[in-house]
């Protein structure tokens, strides 16, 4: 907002309107007096240079500092709470803290994202489990690796603790057959039901099965919702199920399951796997596009410094899960961690207090 100083000759024509019940003598000499000086002596101070000198100072006052434009970005938003965790704490800095402006889309996990990243629909994806298949992305030009997240994830067929706790054997996929008859369901044909991720998520149980000669079935399931059901009746009741799940999960804080173990890992790309051995661990990679990672906005620093743990990433999971909204709950942890949060936003010239 502007603002305009009040000249001398301006504050005496308010002051020295008429007043009541003094003679009009009267009236002129307090005019003169309320201007400081005669009639001759305000006009000359009023056009005088150092009565402007406050206007000019305020014309030349330098301006406050601001934040380099953050420019219009796209979140590809994946089907599980974990990652909706990371991605809402990213895109609420984002908006908030550096002012961009946000799209959050939802799509598959699968190879479908690098092709809308390719596109230009979305630009980051900051939780990515698929041990380098965005390779040929990458050599196109069109997508480039933004660093670790931090989270570590690991894959693997479980079942519910008082299994193992029952048969500790059966920790070890050498031993699954001996336990398949407990496993079969109506759906499952005689076989032991082995229970499959969502449409979209990195399997190979098809390969185990096929590989280790399991008496199993695979049966897909809907959705991540669909395992964590599964898992908490087979907890709760004590009935048996095999299925697929991973870490970081927040699921796991408040259901203890135990991981069947196959040999060794020994591959990397799930399509090159034989299914003989287990799932690797995974040190979650970050994915931007090239042209956002180019861009020199503020965007491309924070997605680039994000990193937390599994531990951060429950913590946000689990308040989505118990009911507050996905943006609330990244506000509570940004809230709660603004040195960790400061700390991605290094470079960019915005902090949070």
């Amino acid at each position: 907002m502007d603002i305009h100083p009040l000249s001398t000759r301006g504050a005496c024509r308010r002051n020295a309107r008429p007043l009541a019940g003094l003679p009009g003598l009267a009236l002129i000499v307090l005019a003169l007096a309320a201007c400081g000086g005669g009639v001759n002596e305000a006009a000359d101070t009023a056009a005088s240079p150092a009565a402007e000198a406050p206007a000019a100072e305020t014309e030349t006052a330098a301006p406050e500092p601001t934040l380099p434009d953050c420019g219009d970005w796209g979140i590809a938003m994946h089907a599980w709470v974990g990652y909706t965790a990371s991605a809402q704490v990213v895109a609420e800095v984002a908006k908030n803290v550096l002012g961009c402006t946000i799209t959050q889309t939802t799509l598959d996990e699968a190879g479908t994202t690098y092709d809308a990243m390719e596109a230009g629909s979305v630009d980051v994806i900051i939780e990515d489990w698929g041990g380098g298949r965005w390779q040929e992305w990458v050599d196109r030009g069109a997508i480039g690796e933004a660093g670790l997240n931090g989270n570590v994830g690991l894959i693997g067929m479980y079942v519910p603790q008082w299994m193992c706790d029952a048969n500790p054997d059966i920790a070890d996929s050498a031993n699954l057959n001996k336990y398949a008859e407990q496993f079969i369901t109506p759906e499952s044909g005689g076989k032991g039901a082995w229970y499959e991720g969502p449409p979209g998520y990195t399997t190979i149980g098809e390969k185990m099965i096929a590989a280790n000669k399991l008496n199993y079935k695979v049966i897909n399931t809907g959705s991540e919702a669909a395992l964590i059901d599964l898992f908490t009746k087979a907890a709760k009741n004590e009935t048996p199920a095999l299925g697929y799940f991973y870490e970081p999960q927040n699921f796991l804080a408040k259901v203890q399951l135990c991981r069947i173990n196959f040999p060794a890992n020994d591959w990397t790309d799930a399509a090159e796997a034989s299914g003989l051995t287990d799932y690797p661990e995974t040190p979650l990679v970050k994915l931007a596009t090239t042209t956002l990672l180019e861009s020199g906005s503020p965007f491309a620093t924070l997605v680039q410094n994000f990193s937390w743990t599994n531990a951060d990433q429950n913590q946000v999971a689990l308040d989505i899960e118990s009911g507050m909204s996905p943006a609330e709950a990244a506000q509570k942890w940004i809230d709660a961690n603004k040195d960790t949060v400061n700390g991605w936003l290094a470079g960019t010239g915005a902090s949070v207090e």
